[in-house]
């Protein structure tokens, strides 16, 4: 049986969402291929690892897989410099691991960290003499250039390493149709390059469309006192690539319509910048809430009336929001802020499933709130329905899957 070492960093039982999704295709492959996972203690640090030991790296077994752990310090994410200690440490401890793992025929990669996660394939492919598959879920430096994160020296010399991964990968996968302009504009329209285009997904089976009398939703809505809100609800990373420290400000412009309430569930460097904001203008309409358990998504998605799935300027062909499949899964109507032709602006456009407007252009996102505040309780399940049958037709986890299985079982055997 051929031999697989995924360098992922994110794994069982992270709540990251690159981490469910490698989860769940390692599950499916593992009785195709050995699998040997490599990747970080869950949480970003030991202490919220119930597997707590000094080691610097430790392995232990997972559904008849090979799990090695690599212990890394905390990570604030809002300092440059304990990011920076953060990757660092994945990079030395994820490379001496790997080179450690014996007959490993294939490694493959993801885009994180940035940059290094790829260049982690790149040098085990020539020290282990295997086949390397890129998985690109964000093109870097072109994501942190879009929200001036790096530029300069920086910007440039980690352009060319990541070209240079993707030069020596023996296949790259892309997860949006727009990555592929990104990958022309870096190599020109003639480039060689392996790749290929495959969706992340969700269980469209666990996340079903339900109604605010189901059980357990009704008693979320009690527990937080939203019961009788129009819920707008933003679920995942609050990071820096959405622009929510600016969308948080149309709460302010929304004020005055008593029962429309902003929900936001997740954690991310932008949350303590949302908080303070809320805090200072005393706005009620707004509520924070930690990641839910990841057996609760099925609920609490569907919480909301709206979701909101969002991308800072810059980002279309750089990153796809895979929250999207979960919103579409649970049938709730989409109010999108992303550029135009992005991956998710046309899975919401192809799908009629909400409405999109453009990064940055606040008159006409709150122009969309109020459309969709003021349908119909029959015309907003009508809409998100639309995402839900959608997804069904085209985007089915299975769907996703079997194409990860073949294109791998493809370039392990060349």
């Amino acid at each position: 049986m051929k031999k697989i070492a995924f360098v992922i960093n994110y794994f069982h039982p992270d709540y990251a969402s690159t981490g469910q999704l490698m989860t769940e295709l390692c599950m499916h492959i593992k009785n195709d291929f050995e699998i040997t996972v490599i990747a970080a203690q869950p949480g970003y640090s030991q202490d919220t690892y119930s597997g707590k030991s000094k080691k610097k790296i430790e392995t232990e077994y997972w559904n008849g897989m090979k799990i090695v752990r690599v212990q890394l310090p905390q990570v604030n994410k809002r300092s440059k410099l304990s990011r920076m200690k953060y990757i660092l440490q994945y990079f030395v401890l994820a490379n001496i691991a790997l080179l450690k793992e014996k007959n490993v025929d294939l490694i493959y990669t993801i885009s994180q960290p940035p940059v290094l996660g790829g260049l982690i394939g790149t040098i085990g492919k020539f020290l282990k003499r295997s086949k390397h598959v890129y998985n690109i879920q964000d093109f870097n430096p072109e994501q942190a250039a879009a929200v001036n994160y790096t530029g300069g020296t920086v910007h440039k010399i980690a352009k060319q390493i990541d070209q240079l991964n993707c030069r020596y990968s023996d296949h790259i996968i892309l997860v949006g149709n727009d990555m592929k302009q990104t990958l022309k504009n870096r190599f020109g329209t003639n480039h060689q390059l392996s790749h290929s285009v495959i969706n992340n997904w969700t269980d469209e089976n666990e996340i079903v469309p339900l109604s605010k009398k189901d059980a357990h939703v009704s008693a979320f809505l009690k527990e937080h006192h939203l019961e009788d809100k129009f819920i707008i609800m933003y679920s995942g990373n609050l990071g820096l690539y959405y622009d929510l420290e600016n969308l948080i400000k149309v709460s302010s412009t929304l004020h005055s319509i008593p029962d429309i309430h902003f929900l936001y569930i997740g954690e991310g460097a932008s949350k303590k910048e949302m908080q303070d904001y809320v805090s200072k203008e005393n706005l009620k309409n707004v509520t924070f809430l930690p990641y839910q358990p990841k057996e609760f998504i099925k609920y609490s998605l569907n919480v909301a009336d709206v979701h909101l799935v969002v991308n800072q300027k810059g980002i279309k062909g750089v990153s796809v929001p895979s929250k999207i499949y979960g919103v579409m899964a649970a049938g709730k109507p989409i109010l999108g802020v992303l550029e135009q032709d992005s991956e998710a602006e046309f899975l919401i456009s192809t799908s009629h499933s909400g409405l999109v407007s453009e990064p940055q252009d606040y008159v006409h996102f709150v122009e969309n709130i109020k459309t969709i505040y003021n349908l119909t309780n029959e015309e907003r399940q009508e809409m998100g329905m639309r995402g839900r049958q959608y997804l069904d037709a085209h985007l089915k986890k299975e769907l996703s899957l079997n194409k990860y299985k073949e294109t791998l079982n493809n370039i392990i055997n060349k």
